[in-house]
């Protein structure tokens, strides 16, 4: 119990005088938020929490004014407040109001990450700042680079605040983040305070236990989420999800058939506003951008293939700007500020409803406006999905935040980015290391010994150092390659005299196209002049028009059970409690009609077309991987994954069918290409079958393929 609930004072009352003075004085707040004022307790108690709020909930200062009532209090020195986020531009935001509010107690706040000179670096290492902002991979950097003395920049770490904590803990780079804070937990020699300012995600209690790694368990915590209404912690892989009505917002759903006509929307809808339009690829946010800009509109791009110098004019000149446009990806989604926001405009749908919920609590900031989205689907399947996203929505339901299994590849990462740090690993106690965090423990001997086996790691007398086969894989630029627990597709820079514009897809340049090579970059038409293949650069002179923009994606897209069921409700007669236009209306009856035959409110159905036999599953196209690998011996075996079927086998007989319906083979994994092992990050170092089985097990889902199979099957008569 936190000191303020226990002698009944407001928490306010401790924070220090300053950071009180100021509050009121300097920032003119008339008092702190919700999730303000009940953060103060448990932060200065020293507890580990998660602080949930919808975006623009006032997290940051959450953590701040505690955290640098504590440091003055207690008398902390030097760097003892990381604050790691998984976005550098989120850093830069972040920058000056952290360091304004540190300047109040006489403090600093500075920053690290790849794109900090190596001047700013050395002063850095020289006088460390009171509260460093870094990526964990700027941090692991740091731990493993021979330049920094890491006691002196590193050893008075007290706590750590990880912003956007849900974007790490869902992939690999929370299982790397958790492996580094516990190597720095281990240089501290102190139990280090950990601190997750996330939005609302669907199992806090969860994302709390995985914050804390090794300590869960042994260090106090609490989710701090005041308002949120948050239900007692749900079963592993379900979500939370809440009676009563639609949550709060303006929310339209329209269908208008083509990126031209989104273009000519908003082109017409909404003057004198400013709007942000998200994209579900990069190439959609460059031909939007291209459309708006014909169409006369003020119209501004971010993605992730800009350079960081044309994103930050994008978002600097339309947070300044009114009668605006600024189309992007998710990589405005986390937290950047572009300024006061009259409306958010989705082209098509995002994947997750966490992710709608962002991007919808990027609106409704000023007093008198309210959250609002307009959907604009380009065909029936995105509208089907918005349509099932909104449902789930609406029912207050929103994904769990659920670590990736298998992480094998990092924990080789791991132990060679140790052995870079120490120069030197004891082999009797290697596992000490990460203390005791799985799997980052005991349980990782078989890598280990694959390391040794293949030369990445020598030993001699009872000591590990880095092997040959590490030099060569990951030695390049110091081995700065071994600090990045994901694998980016490559990409060629393009450059405009010496201005760099952005990056573009390799293979763009070597398709057979008729006359000159143009690209879309930055919502502009760049016509090519010369390819250096070898230092990887492409220069451009402007163009008038045309161009084409494309870029690799390297995730694995597909739908989840629930969204997956939802658009199945949604083709069998419910409606999201949004505004559907008449157009939306029109189109979803005639998704009804055509794609709901496939659907039944009690059963899945099996249909056959020739010898295209589907069994209709709805269940997402990871469940239907996982279903594919479980019946093999019942499905074609040129199966491609989708999100509504399975393909059967045209021969197969019912008997045969209700056969492998009783006995599946559940130990069996999706099959996965050679080409996607070898996308896999750190999979050479790992034994070949290894490497697969951490990747097939990451495109399983085994919950939602025993729910389709709880389900009764029915065949259906030959069907056109």
């Amino acid at each position: 119990m936190s000191e303020g609930a226990a002698t009944g004072t407001d928490p306010i009352d401790r924070l220090d005088p300053v950071v009180l003075h100021h509050i009121v004085n300097s920032l003119g707040w008339p008092g702190l938020r919700p999730l303000q004022s009940a953060a103060i307790g448990p932060l200065l108690d020293g507890e580990d929490a998660i602080l949930l709020a919808p975006t623009a909930g006032g997290k940051t200062e959450a953590a701040a004014f505690p955290l640098l009532t504590a440091m003055a209090r207690n008398g902390w020195s030097g760097t003892s407040v990381l604050y790691l986020t998984p976005l550098r531009a989120l850093l830069n935001n972040l920058q000056p109001r952290l360091h304004t509010y540190a300047q109040w107690l006489g403090r600093t706040a500075a920053l690290w990450h790849g794109d900090t000179a190596e001047a700013e670096r050395r002063r850095l290492r020289r006088e460390p700042p009171d509260i460093l902002l870094t990526t964990p991979e700027s941090l692991e950097a740091q731990l493993i680079s021979v330049k920094t003395d890491h006691a002196l920049l590193l050893g008075a770490v007290q706590t750590v605040v990880v912003d956007e904590v849900h974007a790490f803990a869902g992939d690999d780079r929370g299982w790397h983040l958790l492996a580094v804070l516990e190597r720095l937990q281990r240089l501290t020699g102190r139990s280090l305070q950990r601190v997750g300012l996330s939005a609302t995600v669907g199992n806090p209690d969860q994302l709390l236990a995985w914050l804390q790694g090794s300590g869960h368990g042994h260090r106090p915590g609490r989710v701090v989420a005041p308002g949120v209404g948050l239900r007692p912690s749900p079963a592993a892989g379900e979500a939370r999800r809440e009676s009563g009505g639609p949550p709060p917002g303006d929310i339209e759903l329209d269908y208008v058939g083509s990126l031209s006509n989104a273009a000519t929307v908003i082109s017409a809808l909404h003057r004198g506003e400013k709007r942000l339009v998200f994209c579900e690829s990069r190439r959609q946010v460059e031909e939007l951008g291209q459309a708006l800009r014909a169409r006369g509109v003020t119209v501004f791009l971010s993605h992730s293939s800009l350079s960081a110098a044309e994103r930050h004019r994008s978002e600097e000149a339309f947070a300044q700007a009114r009668d605006c446009v600024i189309v992007a990806t998710s990589t405005l989604e986390l937290g950047i500020d572009v300024g006061d926001l009259d409306r958010v405009i989705q082209i098509d749908s995002p994947a997750t409803v966490a992710s709608f919920l962002q991007r919808l609590g990027r609106t409704g900031r000023r007093p008198d406006s309210t959250r609002n989205c307009l959907f604009l689907t380009t065909s029936h399947e995105s509208l089907l999905q918005a349509a099932g996203l909104l449902l789930l929505w609406g029912r207050h339901w929103v994904e769990p935040v659920i670590a990736p299994p298998g992480p094998q590849h990092l924990v080789a990462q791991q132990l060679l980015a140790v052995t870079l740090q120490r120069h030197k690993l004891p082999a009797a106690d290697w596992q000490d290391e990460w203390n005791g965090l799985a799997p980052f423990d005991a349980t990782a001997r078989p890598v280990l010994d694959h390391l040794l086996t293949e030369g990445f790691l020598e030993q001699d007398s009872g000591i590990y150092f880095i092997g040959e086969q590490a030099e060569k894989r990951f030695g390049r630029r110091h081995f700065m390659d071994l600090t990045a627990s994901f694998t980016a597709p490559p990409q060629f820079t393009v450059l405009h005299g010496r201005s760099e514009i952005g990056h573009t897809d390799p293979a763009l340049l070597v398709e057979e196209h008729e006359g000159p090579l143009r690209l879309l970059l930055a919502g502009r038409s760049w016509q090519v002049t010369y390819v250096d293949w070898r230092r990887q650069r492409v220069f451009v002179e402007a163009a008038e028009s045309g161009g084409v923009a494309k870029w690799q994606s390297g995730s694995i897209r597909g739908l989840s059970y629930e969204l997956a069921q939802a658009l199945r409700e949604v083709l069998l007669g419910a409606d999201p409690e949004v505004r559907l236009t008449r157009r939306a209306q029109a189109a979803v009856a005639e998704l009804r009609e055509t794609e709901g035959r496939f659907t039944h409110p009690e059963m899945t159905l099996i249909t056959r077309h020739g010898r295209d036999v589907r069994w209709w599953t709805w269940a997402g196209s990871r469940a239907n991987a996982t279903l594919a690998a479980w019946l093999a011996g019942a499905v074609d075996p040129l199966q491609r994954p989708a999100d509504a079927y399975v393909r059967l086998r045209h021969d197969l007989t019912h008997e045969e069918w209700a056969q492998a319906r009783r006995q599946p083979c559940k130990e069996h994994l999706p099959q996965v290409s050679t080409v996607a092992v070898r996308g896999l990050k750190f999979s050479a170092a790992l034994p070949e079958d290894l490497a697969t089985r951490v990747l097939a097990s990451r495109i399983a889902d085994p919950d939602g393929a025993l729910a389709v199979l709880s389900q009764p099957a029915r065949w259906e008569t030959e069907t056109v």
